[in-house]
């Protein structure tokens, strides 16, 4: 009886050069394509071209709210951006992936995990990271750490060929050879002509969620999004479940031209790396939450989180989830975040995104305090601000008396 395996199935050009792979070494091949929320891929299609290749099985989970709301949202709670850019919406992807491949492998008795990711990209940090934190004995197999597979297959040219001959049907193209991954947050798109980063990336993508700015429309767009405890839980005034709230402003956001990036990001192997991407409703949503926060949290808890936050963005695109530092983290922001609830109206126009207005409960703006105009003075005398000043001096005016400045 063939061992079998749980190959984390994507449809795309390398899982399913896989499944005939594995095949091919005597394996049993369980196909597991894990939903989460693609905008782009018709699940049946994917599903039947993995039994159609010689798959044992090949199934989909839906985990799009869990996406959403386990980890998605938390990542926006603490502003998370890597290198001050990307919203991580594949690095937030792949842990999950790892636990659902790791149920599934439990239901089919797999004696491994097999991915597709590269020896020289992120994801297999993601994958097997996560995997060994939930399941310290897991088998991982990554065919692309194998010189077995790599001198079957040197480059993409060799895998669009190897699936000509066995008629599997694939996205890239010898004349379009781009690679992309697609969930319910973002989509993004690297190598191929990406490769060169002199070259303009916008005008060769087949843009999945947005429409360029400069076909966006001349009106303006407003949506009201509200949070509860920093969780986004409404749009317009309808309340939405995780992955409704994502969905709807994917739909606002990129009929409006939002969320498009093209970067060149230093990967955790080492290498620098150009990716484009498009999140239009994860866009809107950090601008929304900044918003809400900048009423509601406190100067120095912000500040504080503003600090931590590069440290998880690393965390997450290096993959670093299942962890006691993530864990104690996370329990860090639920509690920074209980006083962020209110509404932000946010206006989306050719590619951008403003602040229409925001509201909230728990406003800590005081708009008799911070006005220029007279009022009274028992919370805030402005006299105060002269001995306040004399003491923040001190150790200034010691040291212009010790090193003097030339001015």
């Amino acid at each position: 009886m063939a061992d079998s395996v749980v190959l984390a199935y994507s449809g795309g050009l390398d899982t399913s050069v896989l499944v005939g792979w594995l095949m091919d070494r005597g394996y049993d091949v369980h196909c597991l394509y894990v939903d989460l929320g693609q905008p782009c891929e018709d699940i049946e299609a994917i599903l039947k071209k993995a039994l159609d290749i010689g798959a044992k099985s090949s199934i989909a989970v839906d985990v799009q709210e869990e996406l959403c709301c386990d980890f998605a949202f938390p990542v926006l709670q603490w502003q998370a951006k890597y290198e001050n850019i990307y919203l991580l919406g594949t690095s937030i992807a792949r842990p999950l992936i790892s636990k659902i491949a790791l149920q599934r492998a439990r239901e089919v008795g797999a004696v491994a995990y097999v991915h597709g990711a590269t020896g020289k990209g992120n994801d297999q940090c993601r994958f097997q990271l996560a995997a060994e934190a939930l399941d310290p004995k897991v088998k991982i197999i990554a065919p692309w750490r194998m010189d077995e597979f790599r001198s079957l297959f040197p480059g993409r040219k060799e895998m669009l060929e190897y699936c000509e001959e066995k008629n599997i049907p694939v996205k890239a193209t010898a004349s379009k050879p781009y690679s992309s991954d697609e969930n319910c947050l973002h989509i993004s798109y690297e190598a191929g002509d990406l490769e060169d980063p002199n070259v303009d990336g916008f005008p060769i993508i087949d843009f999945g969620m947005t429409v360029s700015a400069q076909d966006a429309p001349d009106q303006e767009t407003t949506v009201k999004i509200g949070f509860e405890s920093g969780v986004p839980v409404s749009i317009n005034g309808e309340k939405k479940n995780a992955f409704e709230v994502v969905d709807a402003l994917n739909k606002l956001g990129g009929a409006n031209g939002v969320g498009r990036i093209d970067i060149v990001e230093n990967r955790f192997v080492g290498m620098k790396s150009r990716g484009v991407y498009e999140a239009p409703g994860m866009t809107c949503l950090y601008a929304a939450h900044q918003a809400l926060e900048q009423l509601t949290v406190d100067r120095d808890a912000i500040h504080l989180r503003d600090r931590l936050s590069p440290e998880v963005a690393e965390m997450v695109y290096n993959g670093f989830w299942y962890c006691a530092k993530m864990d104690a983290l996370m329990a860090f922001i639920q509690q920074l975040q209980q006083p962020v609830t209110g509404e932000v109206t946010l206006g989306l126009y050719k590619g951008n995104v403003r602040v229409v207005g925001r509201t909230s409960p728990n406003s800590l703006y005081d708009e008799a305090i911070a006005s220029m105009e007279a009022a009274d003075e028992a919370d805030y005398n402005q006299n105060d601000a002269e001995g306040f000043l004399r003491i923040l001096g001190v150790p200034l005016r010691v040291q212009g008396k010790a090193r003097p400045r030339q001015f």
